[in-house]
């Protein structure tokens, strides 16, 4: 008796009504729905990446604090030992030795002058004719600029604005979100790479000449691909700055250009200059010689450098990477607010 049922009984506990388990499944696989989003939202917050730092050289593999826009984060900017030795090793591996640039098969040496009228007679290669001739260039650049001839109004090798580049980013530990102003950047033989490697818009350039930033608008930038860092260049003369705003620079260079000034200009330029670097950090470089401020002698020269704010640092020297070359810089700073 114990063991008996009505099949009512029976039927009750096995059976469940098919609206009943449709509402289960639903519950269930909405539960799952919540939970696996509640897991994906709370792991995509915990970052893997390598922790943020602070400061920032520019000098060393990972030491800048904001992710870099123009390369890898922390770019190391000067080469190594070890990278000079890796270059050599691979030319000794590969059984290179310096040959004569001459006529060989896929090779044929021209000059700057060559090629260009190879250029204005030829056309290249492959070109379009006729009407469609200036359909498919949407920055004609003249035939001087294709060539390079510009690369040659420097007296020695272009390779040699790198070398500028990589001894003032280390001496002032430079960061890509630094200011930084040239006087004279020509046609960016330096500049370059001061661009590519800041962030848009905080490199600065006053230039003169006509042709030299025809050269740094039509052919640098477009054929570095660095359009979109958006440099701010502007054709002026006699120091005057007042284009570039009321910004305060982290640096101002000048290579080569105050060794063609009269005194008094260079000195108005400087007074210029002074209110534009940042209080304590803003530095000041000038190249070959500060005979502006000799002939003044060094006690007068201390005076009028000191009612502008600045003090000088001292003179440094700085050896090429590629051909036996070495440039002197002269350092100043800012030391008042």
């Amino acid at each position: 008796m114990a063991l008996s049922s009505s099949p009512s009984t029976a039927a009750k506990g096995v059976v469940v009504p098919v609206p009943v388990l449709v509402l289960s499944a639903s519950a269930a696989a909405i539960f799952l729905f919540f939970l696996l989003s509640s897991l994906s939202s709370s792991s995509s917050s915990i970052c893997f990446c390598p922790a943020p730092t602070t400061g920032g050289t520019g000098g060393a593999a990972g030491t800048t604090g904001e992710p870099e826009v123009s390369g890898r984060f922390g770019e190391r900017i000067s080469p190594t030992a070890e990278d000079v030795k890796w270059v050599k090793d691979q030319i000794e591996e590969n059984g290179l030795h310096m040959q004569d640039n001459v006529l060989r098969k896929g090779i044929n040496p021209r000059t700057r002058a060559q090629q260009l009228e190879d250029l204005i007679q030829f056309k290249g290669i492959s070109h379009y004719e006729g009407e469609e001739s200036n359909n498919h260039t949407a920055l004609a650049c003249p035939g001087e600029l294709l060539v390079e001839e510009h690369h040659s109004n420097y007296g020695e090798p272009w390779a040699g604005g790198r070398d500028v580049f990589e001894f003032l980013a280390d001496s002032v530990h430079l960061s890509p979100d630094a200011r930084v102003l040239e006087i004279g950047c020509g046609t960016l033989r330096v500049g370059l790479h001061f661009i590519r490697y800041l962030y848009p818009g905080h490199f600065h350039c006053l230039e003169r000449d006509d042709l030299s930033l025809m050269a740094a608008f039509r052919y640098e930038l477009p054929s570095q691909g660095l359009l979109h860092k958006r440099p701010v260049i502007v054709k002026g003369e006699d120091m005057d700055f007042r284009k570039f705003g009321s910004g305060m620079y982290d640096l101002i260079y000048a290579s080569a250009v105050f060794l063609h000034m009269p005194d008094n200009l260079v000195w108005l330029g400087l007074e210029r200059l002074a209110n534009k670097l940042k209080p304590y950090e803003g530095q000041i470089f000038v190249s070959h010689n500060i005979k502006f401020c000799s002939r003044l002698g060094g006690e007068e020269c201390t005076k009028r450098l000191n009612k502008l704010g600045l003090e000088y640092i001292g003179k440094h020297t700085h050896d090429s990477l590629l051909f036996n070359h070495y440039e002197i810089w002269f350092e100043f700073k800012r030391t008042k607010a």
